[in-house]
């Protein structure tokens, strides 16, 4: 049996309700909602009217300039995330050994910004006025590179190219590489897929709300859900080995214990419900979980009827009566889904939830005929000893992912 045990030392967050671990947390609890009307240059047409957008994010402030001309907006999030995720675990970023330090991200969307602005180049002014950094800035990698060749990180590094779910992936990556002898791990993911090209690729999805009222655009598991909405953020994790990290004098925030994925085809949400039945079982299993010690859900809460109605049901074939009993919440219902960086999000409230007893309600919805508990209006103090992940993408793959209490 492996005695190395991936704890989480270090959360960092940008997100559309705050950047920061201590602001998000404070508008998770409030309920407050960041959605609201996409005012980006260029999306002025497009049938999607309402996304979560960051606002007041300086990139400056947290990424040096040279990086900054040779990367995306997700990149420049991703590194302002390990750079908060880094101090909040007080982890220095040069380490005596740069062997001890890998870096996994997440990513689905890439570096749609940028590589528009390099297509607008190409077109109206030729190939000689494309910038060298296209090669790379676009590249669902740029995040992992560019927090490695900053921090001069060089443990077995890695990209989750995939869904939604890869959010998860990435973490259960990181725990695994911490069990295979690698000391700390930067680990989670982070997009920007509201600029014109990438809100033009979203377009075929079927599940996206074209609801202009940011009151009404995502409402996951409510009588009246039409859909979700986009977003932009994520969030980081300094994942180490538990011994190694109270030996430095570092606080585990919360234990990695089990994690599965599946996949199920896209948008096949009534197939979900056996995938992400799988997922949770297989989870529960890594982590010797009983389902009825899971504390709390946070549910993936895609927000389209049949996708919801498949998870409720998930949670029903995976925990038995205890699904309708254990607190479900889906504070992205005031974020919107940052693609993979909506489950990293949706970690980083976990962690911050078994730390303060208390789960954050879902914004906007006001009821629940799915037989959950829904937790809604204001948060719910309960004690918290485990808390369950949960993330589709809407290519097909279903994640979950158990958090415990060190």
């Amino acid at each position: 049996m492996n005695q190395r045990c991936a704890v989480i030392t270090g959360v960092g967050v940008v997100a559309p309700n705050g950047i920061g671990a201590d602001d998000y947390w404070k508008a998770l609890c409030e309920g407050r909602s960041a959605l609201g009307p996409i005012d980006r240059e260029g999306c002025e047409n497009l049938p999607l009217k309402v996304a979560g957008l960051v606002r007041g994010f300086d990139a400056e402030e947290y990424v040096e300039p040279r990086y900054l001309v040779q990367t995306d907006r997700f990149t420049h999030f991703a590194m302002a995330a390990a750079e908060l995720a880094m101090a909040d675990a007080d982890l220095a970023d040069h380490p005596d050994d740069p062997f001890t330090v890998a870096v996994v991200t997440a990513a689905g969307s890439g570096g749609g910004e940028f590589g528009q602005r390099e297509l607008q180049h190409l077109w109206a002014e030729g190939p000689h006025h494309v910038g060298p950094y296209q090669s790379i800035a676009w590249f669902y990698a740029a995040s992992t590179g560019q927090i490695s060749i900053r921090g001069g990180f060089k443990g077995p590094c890695g990209v989750v190219a995939s869904d939604e779910a890869g959010g998860l992936d990435a973490l259960a990556h990181a725990a695994r590489a911490v069990a295979r002898g690698t000391d700390a791990v930067l680990a989670g993911a982070a997009e920007a897929p509201v600029a014109p090209y990438s809100m033009v690729c979203q377009l075929g999805y079927p599940g996206l709300s074209t609801t202009e009222d940011p009151e009404r655009a995502y409402r996951p598991f409510g009588s009246d859900a039409a859909g979700f909405v986009p977003a932009e953020g994520g969030a980081m994790f300094v994942v180490e080995d538990e011994h190694t990290a109270r030996l430095r004098g570092a606080r585990p925030r919360a234990r990695i214990a089990g994690h599965t994925a599946t996949f199920t085809g896209a948008a096949r949400w009534s197939e979900s419900r056996e995938g992400l039945a799988h997922a949770i079982r297989g989870a529960l299993a890594e982590a010797r979980c009983a389902p009825d010690e899971v504390d709390v859900v946070f549910a993936d809460a895609l927000g389209v009827p049949e996708a919801d109605r498949a998870e409720a049901l998930a949670l029903a074939d995976a925990l038995g009566d205890h699904a309708g009993r254990v607190p479900v919440t889906a504070p992205k219902a005031g974020l919107g889904r940052a693609h993979c960086g909506a489950p990293a999000l949706d970690v980083a409230a976990a962690v911050l939830a078994l730390e303060h007893g208390l789960v954050p309600p879902t914004p906007h919805t006001a009821d629940c005929p799915h037989g959950l508990d829904l937790v809604t209006g204001y948060p719910r103090s309960a004690e918290l000893r485990t808390a369950l992940v949960l993330s589709r993408g809407l290519m097909g793959s279903n994640s979950a992912l158990l958090l415990r209490r060190p």
